[in-house]
């Protein structure tokens, strides 16, 4: 958002400035932003709009108190307003409308009013051309991370069809609420029940990698990241509550998965264990791009973006990928996310664009959160020795993620929130 306020803007109704930021708030929100990039968003609209603004976000509520400025230094809050919300998802079209639209307001662009009527018409529902490409998104960002886990060309193939199966899933739970809350379990025992009953019955899979690569984007490494990221900020709250929230749609996931393994060995159904030739090492280079374009459709995406973001994916795996051979993993993410941290720094600053673009798309590939469901997986199978180990490995990659992010902030200080 641009730095300079607008006197006109600013000089407004009282309630009229406070309409549009609430509704900014809310829609930031609701479209994945996390807290501190929240608070400060918010908090910089309020004040080039004339008022004072004190924002608590966590991710189910944002507490907001007002005060006009024209009153000095020593007013108090003259309206505080506590809004209720389900935790937000990544989507980064509405994103960039909205932070387009806060703009507009603040640029004296848009009426402050007319910005308000926008922002509440932002979340309307998918069309279909984003639905479809949301589900094919799915399908093809797991049979493109099988292919990046080393699977079999039989395990990316079934990881890939299982994917559009969840991500229809997925899209029936967006429009009906009461089933949302079973999603993760869902989805998991449905991706578990189609590859056992595959494998045993039509070709041998590796059955814990299929699982595995099939629900990737609904295993919470992204919320993870976040919620060390809050913490490493000092918001506690927020931070705290993302991170029981990730590791109960992690249980969620493994629940699902081993309700469905003890319900198939009463019946009977046995999977084999087989160890079929990974795909070659060269096919992970041409997959990348398949890989971006996936997540740009997951992410809900524009359009326009869809080559940005890719590109943004594509960057961050390299990059880990090649330091990590020689430096050990754990540095290569942090590079990854040095780089990323950085690189979406300079975009914001050149394009007056969120560099959410670059930084949430980026580090997908980064994010642990195979790790993190390995590590539940092993506990469930009362396997302490190897659920310790990775439960180390789990903390020790998602500090070094956490680490680069801040570190590329510093190397190219942000100028915009979001």
């Amino acid at each position: 958002m641009n730095i300079e306020p607008l006197p006109l803007a600013a000089t407004a109704a009282l309630n009229t400035r406070i309409v549009f930021v609430i509704e900014l708030a809310r829609r930031l929100h609701q479209f994945g932003t996390a807290a501190p990039r929240l608070e400060d968003a918010v908090s910089s609209a309020a004040q080039r709009l004339g008022m004072r603004a004190e924002v608590w976000s966590s991710p189910t509520a944002i507490i907001l108190s007002f005060a006009d400025q024209a009153q000095g230094d020593d007013s108090v809050a003259q309206v505080t307003q506590v809004i209720r919300l389900a935790p937000g998802d990544v989507n980064l079209a509405r994103l960039c409308e909205a932070d387009a639209i806060a703009d507009g307001v603040i640029g004296g662009r848009i009426g402050i009013e007319e910005g308000a009527r926008q922002l509440r018409a932002l979340p309307k529902p998918l069309d279909r051309f984003t639905r479809r490409s949301m589900v094919l998104g799915y399908g093809l960002s797991a049979g493109t991370f099988a292919v990046l886990i080393n699977a079999a060309w039989p395990d990316v193939f079934m990881a890939g069809l299982i994917g559009l199966v969840i991500g229809a899933i997925v899209l029936l739970a967006g429009s009906r609420p009461r089933m949302a809350p079973a999603t993760e379990a869902g989805s998991a025992m449905v991706a578990t029940l189609i590859a056992s009953l595959t494998s045993a019955w039509v070709v041998p899979l590796n059955v814990n990698l299929v699982v595995l690569a099939s629900m990737i984007v609904l295993v919470p490494g992204m919320m993870l990241t976040t919620a060390v990221r809050e913490l490493s900020a000092q918001h506690l709250a927020s931070g705290v509550s993302r991170l029981f929230g990730a590791l109960a749609s992690l249980l969620k996931l493994i629940f699902g998965v081993v309700a469905v393994v003890q319900i198939l060995g009463w019946f009977g159904v046995a999977t084999p264990s087989v160890q079929a030739p990974a795909v070659p090492a060269w096919v992970q280079w041409p997959t990348l791009p398949v890989a971006g374009a996936g997540f740009a459709m997951v992410f809900l995406a524009a359009r326009r973006d869809w080559v940005l973001v890719a590109l943004s994916a594509m960057t961050g795996y390299v990059v880990a990928t090649l330091i990590g051979h020689t430096f050990g993993p754990a540095f290569g993410v942090f590079a990854g996310g040095l780089v990323l941290a950085a690189a979406s720094n300079v975009y914001a600053r050149i394009t007056h664009r969120p560099g959410a673009l670059v930084r949430e798309p980026g580090i997908i590939l980064l994010v642990p959160g195979s790790v993190g469901f390995r590590t539940f997986s092993y506990l469930a199978e009362n396997n302490l020795g190897t659920g310790t180990h990775t439960a180390i490995l789990l903390v020790t990659l998602l500090v070094a993620l956490v680490a680069g992010l801040l570190f590329g902030d510093l190397l190219v200080a942000p100028r915009r929130s979001l």
